[in-house]
């Protein structure tokens, strides 16, 4: 075996590599791990990213690959999550000299956060022609999976496309290692993405009850190729993944225009622009075969394919591009990965602790915004040397501005 890669053998199961060396490992994502990989349709073994960490449904950080089934929470309800990342052709002396007014533009821009039990804020009341425009594109799949699922329709889908979210969702303002400013932004699927990752997932717990399957754990409920459940699944998670792609193109739309608001001196946008989902299912072929493939926390990686790690609110991010390494299922790590949970991070951290960690980023420091302290992260330089022989890092971005919902 590679010394770069660690192999946890499973009994009764297929082994993980694992392309950790040199980073943490929690021992209860070692166990989830496990659990998944006794699945019987697992194909060859399972591949896991230096930034794998507990998650909900499966462990954040792994390749899933399988042979005639799907396992819904594995994709979880975060269908779609990914970054979306333009170059532009200003540099940071064109940046205005407070940014502050940059980061409120982008804020009135972009629809973000939450507001439980009132209005979501996170929403847009009126959405405007660009949000029409791409929904008319999207209604057609939406149409037809609401024929056969009606609970769907009292979604958020129209009035989310477009929009941020909470949690690690975020738009950014960096610069890379020529000072030239570029536009990077993380989000998903947003409301309907969720409820289509939910609704799939108590129907596969359905299943398995019904078949009186027994499962290392109910998250792990699947459904088989073939039956009409899987095939309903395959459409409405493209779907969702179609829907978040698009939802980082309107947003990044926004996000430029905004800045064209603020920034006086003219520029283009157009330059190496990435769109790559972390949180996603598709058909591939691998060692000759075609499989599916679950990315949790996991990016695509083929040999010459552009991709994003980013860092946290306080580290750098990368431009990669992919090496195609096959053992790995042509795949890389989705971020930095988190050390603890959200609530961990709340109890241990204060806002003081926050503004010095941030302060060179311009950026919301306050309590809401804790958990996503850099210090809840693995060490962003130490997961990218672990993962050295999946990617090499094409740009090093920084971040000056930082928008969190």
């Amino acid at each position: 075996m590679q010394n770069d890669v660690q192999l946890l053998e499973v009994a009764n199961g297929k082994p993980v590599k694992m392309w950790t060396v040199g980073v943490p490992v929690e021992p209860e994502a070692r166990e989830q791990l496990q659990m998944t990989a006794q699945m019987p349709f697992i194909f060859r073994h399972m591949a896991v990213m230096p930034d794998v960490h507990l998650g909900k449904g499966s462990t954040i950080g792994s390749v899933i690959p399988t042979q005639g089934a799907i396992i819904p929470a594995a994709v979880g309800v975060d269908i779609g999550c990914g970054m979306m990342a333009v170059r532009t052709s200003l540099t940071a002396s064109d940046l205005p000299e407070q940014l502050g007014p940059l980061r409120s533009a982008i804020e009135q821009a972009v629809p973000h956060g939450r507001t439980p039990g009132a209005r979501d804020k996170g929403s847009w009341n009126t959405p405007p022609e660009t949000v029409d425009a791409m929904w008319a594109s999207l209604l057609p799949g939406f149409s037809r999976i609401t024929e056969k699922y009606p609970r769907l329709k009292n979604t958020n889908n129209h009035k989310h496309l477009g929009t941020l979210g909470t949690g690690n969702h975020f738009i950014e303002v960096c610069l890379d290692e020529a000072d030239r400013v570029w536009f990077m932004l993380h989000s998903g699927s947003r409301g309907v993405g969720n409820a289509i990752g939910n609704l799939f997932i108590e129907l596969a717990q359905a299943d398995m009850r019904q078949h009186m399957v027994n499962l290392p754990h109910r998250d792990l409920a699947y459904f088989t190729e073939g039956s009409q459940h899987f095939e309903d699944y395959v459409e409405a998670v493209g779907w969702a993944q179609d829907y978040a792609r698009r939802n980082r193109m309107v947003m990044m739309q926004n996000v430029i225009a905004a800045a064209r608001a603020v920034i006086t001196k003219p520029f283009s946008a157009e330059v190496e622009a990435v769109n790559c989902h972390h949180n996603y299912v598709q058909k591939e072929t691998h060692f000759g075969n075609e499989i599916l493939v679950t990315r949790k926390g996991a990016v695509s990686a083929q040999k010459g394919q552009l991709g994003i790690i980013p860092g946290s609110m306080g580290a750098k991010s990368f431009i990669v591009r992919g090496l195609g390494n096959e053992e790995a299922f042509c795949s890389c790590s989705h971020g930095a990965g988190r050390t603890m949970s959200r609530t961990q991070a709340k109890k241990r951290f204060t806002v003081a602790d926050q503004i010095e960690a941030t302060a060179h980023v311009e950026c919301r420091k306050d309590e809401d915004v804790i958990d996503e302290i850099p210090m809840a992260y693995k060490d962003i330089d130490a997961v990218m040397h672990a993962q050295r022989n999946l990617v090499e890092v094409v740009h090093t971005l920084r971040q000056v501005v930082c928008v969190k919902g």
